[in-house]
């Protein structure tokens, strides 16, 4: 039996998937507990091995694109608290033109750090016309460690004060970016969307944010939110899901410019075309929306 989208797996496995990569069970729990699930000739590892991400298989855009530029910057922490590192990806174009501005795009890993797929990411939207930098928030850690378990036991390590400031830190540095038009967008993926959506609350002058299945926002704070925001969440994300109303309704009592889609019957990370939980037709319509909305709040006009 070949394990190769979301359709493929029982439903409880993808929630127990979810539980698993967000710290909630251990790998032994999922694999003890994911053997309920399974059919004859398969096991509760290769599950786990069919859920794990493809970094290789699904990049679309290499890194040595001639049509980019790439490198990795380190900028100061706040506070005189270390220093942030992150990958920073533009038109090349751009880059030999100083009379060239583009907008750019802070864009936010999941609680992975920054892996392949986020950096195989931010090149693809840099491809649209963007200057992207997507920080590793595991620098503090040593940096994304090139696995994925390893690097969600580090996320239990970082400090969230100094994490969020880092990020609010990024967004003022692209906010200056010479070649940068002086706006500035968000868009995060699961941790990242939650941060995403803390962003448009702690940075007053941000021009465009958007969550995808990310946390909502403290509510309290949403009046101080001035960005318009798009926001993408998986029709069978529960545990992200069961914030969205009240989200929604707070937004709009602020008066905030804000929409929301429902992907339903996709799961959370369905935007993630390394594991089977990506769902192409989701991706593409999220992806789409999301170009179109950053062009028409982050160009200059």
């Amino acid at each position: 039996m070949t394990l190769k989208t979301s359709k493929d797996f029982h439903p409880q496995t993808l929630k127990l998937f979810d539980q698993y990569v967000h710290g909630d069970i251990s790998r032994r729990d999922f694999l003890t507990q994911v053997a309920k699930y399974t059919v004859a000739g398969v096991t509760a590892l290769s599950v786990l091995q069919a859920l794990s991400p493809q970094f290789a298989k699904a990049e679309q855009i290499k890194a040595s694109d001639s049509r980019l530029k790439a490198e990795y910057l380190e900028i100061a922490s706040p506070n005189g608290n270390g220093k942030i590192r992150g990958y920073l990806v533009q038109p090349a174009d751009t880059a030999r033109k100083a009379e060239v501005t583009l907008p750019t795009v802070l864009m936010v890993h999941e609680n992975r750090g920054l892996n392949p797929h986020i950096e195989d990411v931010a090149r693809r939207l840099a491809l649209e016309n963007f200057i992207v930098f997507a920080p590793d928030a595991l620098f503090t850690q040593g940096g994304y460690p090139g696995d994925e378990d390893k690097a969600r036991e580090l996320f239990k390590n970082l400090d969230p004060v100094k994490t969020a400031a880092d990020f609010v830190e990024a967004a003022k540095m692209l906010k200056t970016l010479p070649q940068g038009n002086g706006k500035v967008g968000v868009v995060g993926f699961c941790y990242g969307g939650g941060i995403a959506n803390m962003l448009a609350t702690e940075v007053p002058d941000l021009a465009a944010a958007v969550p995808f299945y990310g946390r909502q926002a403290d509510l309290a704070k949403v009046p101080l939110i001035k960005a318009p925001l798009l926001i993408h969440y998986a029709g069978n994300d529960e545990r992200i899901n069961i914030g969205a109303k009240a989200y929604d309704e707070a937004l709009k009592a602020a008066g905030v410019t804000a929409q929301s889609f429902m992907y339903e019957g996709v799961e959370h990370g369905f935007h993630n075309d390394t594991t089977p939980r990506y769902d192409k037709a989701a991706a593409t319509l999220a992806w789409q929306r999301t170009i179109s909305f950053f062009k028409q709040h982050l160009l200059k006009g």
